[in-house]
């Protein structure tokens, strides 16, 4: 499930301020593959799917994360 942009953007700022690790993901507009970019800590607005090529806008489509965190 992918939530707005900016949402997103902010709340995963909070857990990298602190240390954490984020990998942001982003479900693919075209195919509906689920994507992971593999730099850590950095949101696109964009993102180009593996599967099938679509660019898909993380700002009109929306994005998710994926949290590491070190105990």
């Amino acid at each position: 499930m992918d939530g707005p942009f900016n949402e997103v953007a902010d709340e995963a700022e909070q857990y990298i301020k602190v240390g954490a690790t984020v990998y942001f993901k982003f479900t693919c507009e075209h195919c509906g593959s689920r994507q992971t970019f593999t730099e850590r800590n950095t949101l696109y607005e964009t993102g180009k799917c593996e599967e099938c090529g679509h660019i898909t806008s993380l700002v009109n489509c929306g994005c998710g994360f994926m949290l590491l965190k070190e105990l």
